[in-house]
This record gives structure tokens, sequence and C-alpha cells, in this order.
């Protein structure tokens, strides 16, 4: 199953913020921010950290994570059948309370009318009262009504009927499943790889470590499949019971030890005053937990070393092999469930991977290679979440991924900005696409203060000299090459839907050598600008005719950027006032 919705309400920075979860989840935005606190109220809902005081918003009283599952298997329909909505979804809400207790609760699926309650079923006992009901043809002719078959004729009316039922969602009064104390991992295994740690810690074999999850899982395949290994553990339980007063069967051992029975005895005697006797018992130890205890990872890179002796960035790649073979390992694991529907489990199959700026440590090239592994993981039926502050970890193609973070107002505290929508399809989508190879670093935009959106590499390349030079520039402000005029628009659509001010910046093209239709054409190109803007985060500016001419350099000059940047550099170039004003309004 995946993450559908989540919904964080009094944690850390956050007031009360909605997310729309994706495979692949980004968070960006500014530091102190809650990018973080994002991250860390989805791992308190998995159970993998605990509330503390601290983390209660503005002194509440409490907090909570509500999480809403989707893509349930057969497996995850029986395991949380009581929740399962028509929609076949689960929604689950983790609270916890500043006197320190928390508790799961889950959402049962009520229909509006009231004589399909569970909770009214005792009203219908009586059969003359439960004639009368919607439900009546579903209960069995004769013998007396219990609440029990109540309740299965109400079930059966929803189930064939559930298309024409209104329904309402109310939390269940008892406790998720039944239990004060839910599991950790029943909704599935949780890899949390934070900022800055150990990386010794994520290939330790116990339990707790993303090595040690998936080495179990070995561990314990061939334990259940490897005739060998069954045989040795018959033979450790054979050789340790015969220690014992009893042997496996429960009847009196004549082969044990008389030493043992002598030591058993003489302590015994001195308990005898307080009618006690002592009992040696001697267990077999787990060969499982004994191959777990005593595996040890080395690193061979020329030198071999344990994790922890070589550098913080092979540790980090080290790391996200790890996490690659996992997410093999799962789809492999996940081929043979399919294939022999044998499986049967009490707690979900999925996986969430958790990581916070998995940049650090990486350079550029090994920080997109990561990328790609994380977005293949995403694809594989997993999810990941992330924050980061690299441009390398976003694809502005995935932008439905993104989510911007951003706490401008401490009243209302940490909020999200995430697009759904649609914004390109067909040519546009295409043509988008294709924008990449002008702009490969076109993903900057989503950490700038404010985009600067150009036509083409003279103006990104002039524009933030001449700013330089009038002591204006600002390295907050991002610069895009959006390759053409008419591309322009669609960073635009894209900026308004993320909120991200902007100032679009084109040039008239009503060039003297020009003739009257290609005027018209660049008038049209003008107006999809002008008409797209959002006056509350964007502004344009308009050059005469083009860069060149507000230089001043001559006309039909080669446009190459380092032509106009040769005439910027020159002795007594000196800009006009005009265009030095278009360029303090663009970085304004």
């Amino acid at each position: 199953m995946k993450i559908s919705s989540i919904i964080i309400s009094n944690w850390r920075s956050i007031k009360c913020v909605e997310i729309k979860a994706q495979d692949l989840m980004i968070f960006i935005g500014q530091n102190n921010h809650g990018k973080s606190n994002i991250l860390s109220a989805i791992l308190f809902f998995f159970g993998e950290i605990k509330a503390q005081e601290l983390d209660f918003n503005n002194d509440s009283k409490e907090l909570f994570v509500e999480v809403v599952f989707t893509d349930l298997d057969d497996y995850d329909k029986s395991t949380f059948k009581k929740y399962v909505t028509s929609n076949t979804d689960i929604k689950v809400r983790k609270t916890a309370f500043s006197n320190g207790n928390f508790e799961y609760r889950g959402y049962i699926q009520n229909p509006n009318d009231e004589s399909l309650q569970e909770s009214n079923a005792s009203n219908y006992t009586i059969r003359a009262i439960a004639a009368e009901q919607i439900f009546c043809d579903l209960l069995p002719e004769t013998g007396k009504l219990t609440k029990n078959i109540i309740i299965d004729a109400q079930k059966q009316y929803v189930e064939k009927n559930k298309d024409e039922i209104e329904f309402q969602y109310q939390l269940d009064e008892s406790n998720f499943l039944g239990l004060k104390t839910v599991a950790k991992g029943i909704f599935g295994d949780v890899y949390f790889i934070p900022a800055i740690k150990d990386s010794s810690e994520d290939f330790a074999p116990k339990d707790t470590s993303a090595f040690g999850k998936m080495y179990s899982k070995i561990i314990q395949k061939i334990s259940d499949s490897d005739n060998d290994w069954i045989e040795t553990k018959k033979s450790l339980s054979k050789l340790f019971g015969a220690l014992n007063k009893n042997n496996n069967e429960g009847d009196l051992n004549n082969n044990r030890p008389q030493e043992l029975t002598e030591l058993e005895t003489k302590l015994s005697k001195y308990l005898k005053n307080w009618g006690a006797e002592i009992n040696i018992e001697v267990l077999a130890p787990n060969i499982d937990d004994i191959f777990r205890a005593n595996t040890q990872i080395w690193i061979d890179d020329g030198v071999k070393t344990d994790i922890r002796r070589k550098g913080n960035g092979l540790q980090r790649a080290l790391t996200f092999a790890l996490i690659n073979v996992i997410s093999n390992h799962q789809k492999e694991n996940q081929i043979d469930a399919e294939e022999t529907k044998t499986s049967s489990r009490t707690r979900s199959n999925s996986s969430f991977f958790i990581l916070e700026e998995p940049e650090l440590y990486l350079h550029p090239q090994a920080q997109r290679a990561i990328f790609q592994s994380l977005v293949s993981l995403s694809e594989s039926k997993n999810q990941v979440m992330l924050c980061t502050h690299a441009s390398t970890l976003i694809d502005i193609d995935k932008y439905k991924s993104i989510f911007i973070v951003k706490r401008d107002n401490e009243s209302i505290g940490t909020t999200i900005n995430q697009c759904l929508d649609e914004l390109f399809t067909d040519d546009a989508k295409k043509n988008f696409n294709l924008n990449y190879w002008i702009n490969p670093d076109r993903s900057e935009l989503f950490f700038a203060k404010k985009v600067i959106l150009v036509e083409g590499a003279t103006d990104k390349t002039i524009i933030p000299l001449l700013a330089d030079k009038l002591g204006v520039f600002r390295h907050d402000y991002t610069v895009i090459d959006c390759g053409s005029k008419d591309s322009i628009p669609q960073y635009i659509k894209l900026l308004n839907s993320f909120s991200i001010p902007y100032i679009a910046v084109y040039d008239k093209d009503h060039q003297i050598k020009k003739q009257q239709p290609a005027i018209n054409s660049a008038d049209i190109s003008t107006t999809n600008i002008t008409k797209i803007i959002d006056s509350k985060l964007g502004q344009i500016i308009c050059f005469n005719n083009d860069i060149e001419e507000e230089l001043g350099m001559t006309a039909g000059n080669n446009s190459k950027p380092y032509v106009a940047l040769q005439y910027v550099e020159a002795d007594g170039f000196k800009i006009n006032e005009k265009f030095a004003e278009k360029i303090r309004t663009i970085y304004e």
C-alpha cells in the first residue's frame, strides 16, 4: 500500500498542513522553514521517533499526524479489514498528548442512514422493528435476532448497495486493530537516512538498521528453506535439550548429565525453608541471531578497513548502494509472492524511504546519479520522501513531486505549495522538456527568491553582469534562459502554480529590418506573455527592440553572448540611464 495524503497538526513549526502524496516527494525551501519537521512528523507516525515536549506547536495539548493509505493488496485488505472503505483505502490518525501518552485510531466508514450503522444494531433485535428496516430481506426468517445477526445483515446490505449509499467517516472509538500500542512496522518498512549519521549504523546487522532489516529477511528465508540450516537447528535443539530435566516432548530426561541434577539438588536444599527449588534450564541459541550478531562489513578500496574509517563521500555512496540493493531485493520478493500466492502476513509489505539532504558529501555528478537511483526506487512500488537544498535533486519535468516549504508568517506557521494540475500537454510538454538541453540548470528556479525569465543566452549573460556593475546584483535571484520568447509563458505558468515571484524580460522585436508579418508574430508572442502574468507574483520588462539595441550595439551585429560581453567590457562603455533603470527594476 501507499500513502495518498498526509495531514500534520501542531507538530513543531506546523500548525496544520495537508500533503497530497506522490511516489516521489521532494521538500525544498529555505533553512528553518520546516522541511525536516515534515519528515520527522512522518517518522513519528510510523513509530520511528517519539513526540517530545518541544514537538508540540505553541504549547498545544495534543498533536496528530493523519495518513490515508491506498493501493492496498489482498493481504492489506485482510489485515486492516475493519477500516477499509468503499474507495479501498484506510485512514489512520496517530495522536500524541502533552502528558506523554499517544494513541492510534482508525477511521470507520459509517453510512449516513442510522439503520445501517453498526452502533445502532441492538435497536433492531425485535423482529417487528427489524422487519421495517431496509436490510430486512437479509435476515433469517425464523429464530431469535441477535445483535451480531443484525450487524451481518447491515454489512451485507452495505456491500451490495455501496454505490448508492452515502457515507461519513468517523474516528473509531477503540484502538487501531484493538491494540493499545500498534507494532512498529505494521504499515511497512521505513528506511530513514538522516543528514548527519555514521554510515556504519546503516550497515550494522541489528534489526533497526537498513542493512539489518534486509539481512534479517535473507537469513529468515535461508532458515526456512535450506535443509542444512534446518538440520543444524534441530541438532542444536537436541544437543541443548539433553541438558534439561525434561526432553522436548516433556518426558523425564534420563540421559541428563548427573552433575547438573546434583547442582540443582544442592541449591534447592538451601531454599527448602522458603518452599522453593531450583530448576536449571538450558536454551538452545537461535542460529539466526548468531549469524546476524557475528556479521561484519569490510570495504576494500585498496585498503581494507571497516566503514567508519572511509571518507564521508564513500560512506554516503555505500548507503545509497544499499538502498538500491534493498529495492531490487523487494522486486524479487514481490515477483516470488505473486507467483506462489502462499504468503501470509499481518503487516503491510510496503516500503518508505525517508532521506534528509542526500546530497551531502557528494559531488554534483554523484548527486545526479543518486537522484536517478531515487527516481528508480520511487518507480518500483516504493515511496521516497526527501528534503534537499540541491537543484541536482530536482527534475522540473516531475513538478508534481516538488513541495515548496515556507514559513513567512509565524502565526500561520509552515505552509506547503504543490501543484497537481496538468500544466503541459502534447506539444507544449514536448517543447518544455526540450528546453532542458538549453538550460540544464533550470531546476534552480525552485530555490530562488525571484526568477528572471529571459529569451536567450545573451540576456542570461549580460543582465547579471550589468546588475553587478550597477551594484544591484543579488545571488538569491535566478536567471532562466527559456530558449525563446514563446517558451516564457510555460515557465510563467509553472511559477504561478508554485507562487514563486518572477519577472519576464522579453524583446519587443519591432526592428526596422523586420517585415510586418514578423512584427505581427512578435506581438502575438508578447500578448501570450502579458495575458498569463499574475500581477501578485510577476512583472514584465520589454526591451526596445532587443538587448543589443538597448546596449547601443550596431544594428545587425552578431548577437552571440561573447560579442555582447566584449562590447560591455570594452573601455568607454557606458550604460544609458533608461536601460540602467530597467536593470534596476529587474533586480529590485
